[in-house]
């Protein structure tokens, strides 16, 4: 699944296109890319207009107006990308793929036709139409933890929240619930670049250490995000269709048996928590 920074070069991207857009038509044609879904998409989204377009973690939605002032303003189209979703933006018709699930024709804030098109080569993505919070944040993300990219982030509460689990740090950091945004590549390389060893119980971490690692977090996305994300394949593309390229920079993730940057001693593999976990035995020693 996309982690935080490529999620938010997807976001930007579309902010850059659709802000103040409105939704003409809608055609869902794979029913997985709408599942749950109570009414038509087609009818729900037809002639909203898009007002915001906002991320927490890996989450991205589009708040949506209906441009009449009736007041039913409330209401937000929520995408999880899955394992593969990408959201396109060109000209109608430019998308041709096979694995083409929705697709939405919008006009402009300039008055321009353009079209959204939701690909999806694995069908473990979606979007749903739902209600949201008086903060505009939709339902089923309001569980999910600021993350450390988010204005209003608290790293010291974070840190004691953190402190406050038994299991291991990498696990912890993992949690959506605990603080999102952190997928399994850039858990790998927070850790490397704090020098905590992965395994290492959370509420081992002193809070200093805790809120530094934090601030290591933030500093890997935002590197990540400068670079357009990480592409390991033509799975993650942004709105342009474009691949992220930071995976040549990964320090750790991906890295087995070559030397770390930092002490030499060759990267290591464990699957564990039944995922791939790399790090340096030689470094990551917190």
């Amino acid at each position: 699944m996309p982690e935080l920074p490529e999620v938010e070069v997807v976001r930007r991207g579309l902010a850059d296109h659709l802000l103040g857009a409105q939704f003409e038509s809608t055609e869902v044609l794979h029913p997985r890319a709408n599942r749950g879904q109570e009414g038509s998409l087609s009818v729900l989204l037809d002639g909203a207009v898009i007002t915001d377009i906002r991320r927490r973690g890996k989450y991205l939605w589009l708040n949506l107006g209906n441009g009449r002032t009736d007041g039913h303003a409330d209401t937000a189209l929520f995408v999880h990308l899955g394992m593969s979703g990408q959201m396109l933006v060109g000209e109608p018709g430019m998308v041709t793929s096979p694995h083409l699930r929705i697709r939405a024709g919008l006009t402009s804030a300039t008055g321009a036709r353009v079209e959204l098109a939701f690909v999806d080569q694995r069908t473990f993505g979606r979007w749903l139409h739902t209600d949201t919070d008086a903060a505009g944040v939709p339902l089923p993300v309001t569980h999910i933890a600021l993350d450390p990219l988010e204005p209003g982030f608290d790293a010291a509460a974070t840190a004691r929240k953190i402190r406050g689990r038994r299991s291991e740090i990498k696990r912890v950091l993992l949690d959506q619930t605990v603080v999102s945004g952190i997928g399994n590549i850039y858990a790998d390389e927070t850790l490397w670049a704090a020098g905590v060893k992965p395994m290492r119980r959370a509420s081992a971490l002193l809070q200093r250490d805790t809120v530094e690692l934090l601030g290591e977090a933030r500093t890997v996305m935002e590197r990540a995000l400068a670079a357009g994300g990480t592409s390991f394949d033509t799975l993650y593309v942004n709105v342009n269709g474009d691949s992220g390229y930071f995976s040549r920079s990964l320090n750790v993730y991906g890295q087995e048996g070559e030397p770390c940057p930092r002490c030499g001693t060759p990267i290591r593999r464990v699957t564990w928590t039944n995922r791939s976990t790399h790090y340096c035995p030689g470094c990551q020693t917190r």
